[in-house]
């Protein structure tokens, strides 16, 4: 049986070349999925690529993929590109019973056994259990001891479902202390990093609670510890790592032998500070909402350019199509979007949360951005116009290493976020 590529990942920090940590991107967009299957060619390393529980589920989520039609989507980018399949792991993310915690705890449950089995039969190679959140009647959040029962129940139904299976078997992350699936809801002022011991309790309590429930062979593969290392964006703001904050917190993994930890909303950090993230323990850099907004800008950008290139040939913008959906259906943002009618047109468009990275697969908006991109077809840009609405690729497209074209210039834009991940994670 091949050995899951992440089993060792908590020795990478001793490499001297290659890669001492890991991007993961969690999209379900296929220029985003492109753009990283790309890079991971040049960069000649492997692709995590993850999905969460709300975004895919044996209900189609809200992309109306399941576990086993993501990874059919995966690989026919991976047949595009020329990426191979077995350079790609997949992973699932926040595996609990978030989608359907308006239940009853025992209902939410078995729809979440549900759901993790479906991912692992789906070659799911990495799955984070996340069951911290409380279900009809209960807490808004448990306790650690419910949380690990919890998640040592849904290991348990991973490993039945690929019980006799070929195929590396699964790597479990444990822990929650991160936003639920979706991002925060409020703005966020400050955060303080986990406390050295909470890690620590969280993993001996996960230990026992996976003996308990006859999973030990799996918890002898959980390789990651999900904490908070003092990251996190709001709609207008980003909190920058502090490693001085953290540096107790990457201390204690010393006396977590095998574990490294994950860190959720690192979108928009600097380069330096991916770095240091990779550097003190944090080998698993989740990144989602940063990659789509780079992904709206280059669709805005390329939006303003046909304006003018292509005046009249189009009834409506893709912006003016984009917020006349998201107005008519604000499901997707409006709990997370707060302030006076202007502040909130601002947010729908402009916020780091992009929410609008919900609404490209809504068939109307989709169709503006097909429009758009069959307006300009293989059309060559004028590097002026890239100059005055696309300026972070302009000095790309003169060194001639982003086609000046519409596709060309998405990728190129998504990919200057995911060069800061890869360039961090190397030795």
């Amino acid at each position: 049986m091949t050995q899951n590529y992440l089993l060792d990942i908590a020795t990478w920090h001793e490499r001297t070349t290659g890669f001492t940590g890991i991007p993961s991107v969690c999209s379900a967009h296929p220029f985003v999925i492109e753009a990283a299957m790309l890079h991971a060619l040049r960069a000649q390393s492997p692709l995590l690529i993850e999905a969460t529980c709300n975004q895919v589920n044996q209900d189609g989520g809200y992309t109306g993929m399941t576990p086993a039609n993501f990874r059919a989507f995966v690989e026919q980018i991976a047949a595009k590109t020329g990426f191979p399949m077995a350079d790609v792991i997949l992973g699932g993310d926040h595996l609990g019973p978030n989608p359907w915690k308006a239940m009853s705890a025992e209902a939410a449950m078995d729809k979440a056994e549900t759901m993790i089995r479906a991912y692992a039969k789906a070659g799911f190679t990495k799955l984070h259990l996340d069951t911290s959140m409380g279900c009809a009647g209960e807490p808004v959040a448990l306790s650690d001891e419910v949380t690990a029962a919890r998640a040592a129940r849904l290991a348990r139904a991973a490993e039945e479902a690929i019980a006799g299976t070929a195929g590396p078997l699964p790597v479990y992350i444990i822990g929650t202390e991160v936003p639920i699936p979706g991002g925060a809801m409020e703005e966020i002022e400050g955060l303080e990093p986990t406390k050295p011991e909470a890690a620590a309790e969280t993993v001996r309590i996960h230990a026992r609670a996976f003996e308990e429930a006859g999973a030990k062979d799996a918890f002898r593969r959980a390789v990651g510890v999900v904490v908070q290392p003092g990251v996190e964006f709001g709609n207008h703001n980003v909190i920058a790592y502090d490693r001085q904050k953290a540096k107790a917190l990457s201390e204690s993994l010393a006396g977590l032998p095998g574990l490294v930890f994950e860190a959720h909303s690192t979108d928009y950090q600097t380069r330096a500070a991916l770095r240091e993230l990779v550097a003190d323990g944090f080998a698993i850099l989740k990144v989602g909402p940063g990659l789509t907004f780079a992904l709206r800008e280059a669709l805005y950008g390329l939006d303003q350019i046909a304006a003018f290139l292509f005046s009249g040939s189009r009834t409506a913008t893709l912006m003016q199509v984009a917020e006349d959906v998201m107005v008519s259906d604000p499901d997707n943002w409006n709990k997370y979007y707060h302030g006076s009618g202007e502040e909130q047109h601002l947010q729908r468009h402009f916020s780091y949360s992009d929410r609008i990275r919900y609404y490209w697969p809504q068939p109307k908006i989709a169709a503006a951005v097909s429009s758009l991109l069959e307006l300009f077809g293989d059309t060559t840009i004028p590097e002026t116009m890239i100059s005055q609405y696309l300026q972070r690729l302009y000095p790309l497209v003169r060194d001639g290493k982003v086609a000046p074209t519409a596709t060309g210039l998405i990728i190129g834009a998504i990919d200057l976020v995911l060069e800061d991940y890869f360039e961090a994670c190397k030795a």
